[in-house]
């Protein structure tokens, strides 16, 4: 819940910042999950299409999607796709916004997808990645008193998430280089989780106003110097020229 307010919040400044108050966007959400940010954003007015490999986490976007009244139905598209395929499902310049929150670290060489996402984007398009940070994968182990862990993830950019698997992290210089390639070039960036990373899964919230505090701190840390660039996630925001 932490990591999803956080970049909702940073999300909507970045919305805010380029586009005019009650503009309907449209907006592709690649890797969408069980569907959080394209629910929410199909519920501030815009045109949502949500991508999704996983049928079982389809599955469950179509379910929360199904509880929302008609109005907010009608404006998500849910498709089951590869987003490394967008170009068999969309015609270039097809979208105001796309997200990629949460997937590159399952793709090996993400060059290739990401220059398919930026041609998705119309002129002045904003493209919104989460990705893991590869210069703080040791924050995590080292936190927990596993120095092996620690000494490991100083050499390489793969990592075992929460899940079980091995995948693998971005550095924020990469993706800086990659993004200008791709004539889509950062624009801004955040941390997300970088106090809490260490939270289990199963840990509950605290109380509102604890919470409220928690992020409070976050969002403030996670676009503060040095603060940022030891989060165990990034937050990218690029713009399609």
């Amino acid at each position: 819940m932490v990591r999803q307010e956080l970049v909702a919040r940073q999300l909507d400044e970045q919305i805010a910042a380029r586009y005019p108050v009650g503009q309907r966007l449209r907006i592709l959400d690649v890797g969408m999950g069980q569907g959080t940010q394209a629910l929410r954003l199909a519920r501030a007015g815009h045109t949502v299409t949500g991508l999704e490999a996983d049928p079982e986490m389809l599955k469950v976007a179509r379910e929360a999607l199904a509880t929302e009244p008609a109005g907010i139905r009608e404006r998500v598209r849910l498709i089951e796709g590869d987003g490394r395929e967008t170009g068999v499902h969309f015609l270039p310049g097809s979208f105001d916004v796309v997200l990629c929150h949460g997937v590159l670290m399952y793709v090996e060489e993400p060059d290739a997808m990401l220059a398919g996402l930026a041609r998705m984007l119309a002129p002045g398009g904003l493209l919104s990645l989460v990705v893991r940070n590869a210069d703080a994968l040791a924050m995590r182990p080292a936190l927990g008193g596993d120095w092996a862990a620690t000494l490991a993830a100083f050499d390489s950019p793969s990592y075992t998430n929460r899940l079980g698997l091995r995948v693998r992290a971005d550095r924020l210089e990469d993706l800086t280089a990659t993004l200008a390639g791709i004539a889509a070039p950062l624009y801004a960036w955040y941390g997300v989780r970088v106090f809490s990373d260490n939270v289990s899964n199963e840990a509950g919230l605290p109380a509102a106003d604890e919470l409220e505090r928690l992020l409070a701190a976050e969002e403030r840390a996670g676009r503060s110097e040095p603060y940022r660039r030891v989060a165990a996630l990034l937050h990218l925001c690029g713009v399609r020229g």
